[in-house]
């Protein structure tokens, strides 16, 4: 059987990565599909599969700015070829569950959420301040027929899997279709209980993302001036950086040994 794994996009190891690289796992021979892909930026087990890029690969500034070519987006994942294929597994929280496929292929979509940044969090993603007057005003634009067409294109899935009741219910609202819950795997054996070396600081690891709200965080932390440690990155780095006061530590993304650290010696997360 010929399976391909579609994936939005490769540029970090969070959440959605863990996610897909289980499923790379499961299926070592698969093909992987994705808009972009930064080299280096996920694990070696999804850098071990054959990774077929889109044409936002080569636009410039792709790397820093993919979020600003979602107009683009549609058109990407279309153009992936895979009538060959048996078997698709999208990992999906953007546009990868929209990938074309062959009349006797079989769809199964793992959706992390439905894209938030068109539908209930649009402001949250464009504002104004957020994201300047030129991207807010062609999104405003753009926004009802990225709806339509995120929408319409639900129906290129056989079955929709999600990650909680919460994307459950959002995938019943926003593309009227069943879904079966199935939780995200979670490596429990990291996460022990200690009082060694303990600490008095207080922890965040998050991605910098809009909908995370980071930013209350920090706003609490500023006012209780407690040592604050945000392990993170995103594209709300630069604002959050500048909002916070010297209690608060930025550390950036770290590698899973260093934030078991963290966990461990934290005083609360």
């Amino acid at each position: 059987m010929k399976i391909a794994i579609v994936h939005d996009w490769l540029t970090g190891m969070r959440g959605g990565e863990r996610c897909l690289e289980v499923i790379c796992k499961l299926y070592p021979s698969a093909d992987l599909f994705t808009l972009l892909h930064i080299p280096g930026s996920v694990s070696s087990v999804i850098e071990s599969h054959p990774i077929h890029t889109s044409f936002i690969q080569n636009l410039p500034f792709a790397e820093s700015k993919y979020r600003y070519y979602l107009p683009f987006m549609p058109f990407a994942i279309e153009r992936f070829n895979l009538n060959e294929y048996d078997l698709i597994l999208s990992s999906s929280h953007c546009v990868a569950k929209s990938v074309k496929s062959g009349p006797k292929t079989l769809h199964i979509c793992y959706c992390h959420t439905p894209m938030r940044y068109i539908w209930d969090q649009f402001d949250q993603y464009f504002s104004r301040i957020n994201s300047g007057l030129t991207p807010w005003a062609i999104m405003k634009i753009l926004r009802p027929w990225l709806q339509r067409w995120d929408a319409k294109t639900s129906c290129r899935v056989d079955s929709f899997i999600a990650n909680s009741r919460h994307v459950q219910n959002r995938i019943s609202k926003y593309y009227h279709k069943e879904a079966t819950v199935i939780h995200p795997p979670v490596d429990t054996k990291r996460f022990k209980t200690s009082d060694k070396n303990k600490s008095n600081y207080f922890l965040i690891v998050s991605a910098f993302a809009p909908y995370k709200r980071v930013d209350l965080a920090v706003e609490a932390f500023n006012k209780l001036g407690y040592p604050f440690v945000i392990v993170g990155e995103g594209q709300n780095a630069d604002s959050l950086r500048r909002m916070a006061n010297p209690n608060i530590r930025f550390e950036g993304w770290l590698d899973d040994s260093s934030i078991d650290e963290h966990y461990h010696r934290c005083r609360a997360f």
